[in-house]
């Protein structure tokens, strides 16, 4: 049996392993959190590599990329720098090949089209797919990336001023700790709502669903969320504050959506190839997998 294992620098308590038959090969799927303790992330992955056939890398990214230009992230890279034989993935390949296309795969699934094109984004800069996918689908989209990055009430409008932002952004990320980057250990379990009035604005709330927790609004009756990583009990507070319809871009399984990064470590798992998949090879075995977006309506 092949065996994945994603490393997580997020909550102990969202851990889940499950079995499943990708491909035709049997995979064990585990997720661990470490409660932001970056010491203990880095230990499994130097404990674990060479053991298991697929390390993915949660909490961080290694690598922000935009368009074709990558940009490292070193609070990330230094968690596997003792790995050497074990692949180890972000997600950022599934980012810019499911998320890529979510709204073109999901909004046929939906009961009726979406009349209200307008979509705030919370964070764009590590999941640029999932903003291309927007756009591409003739939203008006509104990213919250200086609200959630530097606690700047700025909305940033489109694609191409986006692109500037990140250019600037990119670089100087790459050298900020982890804390600073993104929601670890217990903070994932707070929500403080702010920047309300942006997501009240459109029909869709997109992105990473930490960052949309993080200041979900007490209410947001008939919205649609569109985002990644949802257990059984976020589903259950979307429920309460009123959301429609719940879009994830990787399949769930046994009530969850696992991460990207989760997901392509199977998928690496599964190629036995003992590398990061390329992202060609990617897109053939997804298309193989037959996966698509899990589209859910709660209310």
């Amino acid at each position: 049996m092949k065996h994945a294992v994603s490393i997580s620098l997020g909550s102990s308590t969202r851990d889940k392993t499950v079995e499943i038959e990708l491909l035709g090969e049997q995979v064990r799927i585990e997720r661990r959190g470490c409660d932001g303790d970056e010491r203990k992330a880095q230990r499994l992955f130097t404990e674990l590599d060479g053991k298991v056939d697929a390390f993915g890398v949660g909490g961080v990214e290694l690598y922000l990329r935009l368009e074709d230009r990558e940009y490292p992230l070193r609070s990330g890279l230094s968690l596997i720098r003792n790995v050497h034989k074990t692949p180890a993935v972000d997600g950022r390949g599934l980012k810019h090949t499911m998320e890529k296309r979510v709204m073109q795969m999901a909004e046929p699934l939906l009961e009726t089209p979406i009349l209200d094109r307008r979509a705030f984004m919370t964070l764009a800069v590590d999941r640029y797919g999932m903003a291309q996918s927007l756009a591409n689908a003739g939203f008006e989209v509104v990213f919250g990336d200086l609200m959630f990055g530097v606690g700047l009430p700025i909305p940033v409008r489109g694609l191409p001023a986006l692109r500037r932002l990140a250019r600037v952004l990119m670089p100087i990320m790459g050298l900020l700790p982890i804390s600073v980057l993104y929601p670890t250990g217990s903070s994932q379990e707070k929500i403080t709502p702010k920047f309300e009035s942006w997501y009240q604005w459109g029909s869709v709330v997109a992105g990473d669903f930490l960052y949309i927790k993080r200041h979900l609004p007490e209410r947001l009756p008939g919205k649609i969320i569109v985002t990644n990583t949802t257990t059984a009990a976020d589903v259950e507070l979307l429920r309460q504050r009123g959301i429609a319809y719940l879009i994830t871009s990787t399949p769930r399984i046994e009530g969850r959506s696992f991460g990207t990064n989760m997901m392509e470590a199977a998928l690496t798992a599964v190629a036995g190839k003992g590398r990061v998949l390329t992202t060609a090879e990617l897109e053939d075995m997804i298309a193989a997998a037959g996966w698509q977006p899990s589209v859910q309506k709660i209310n």
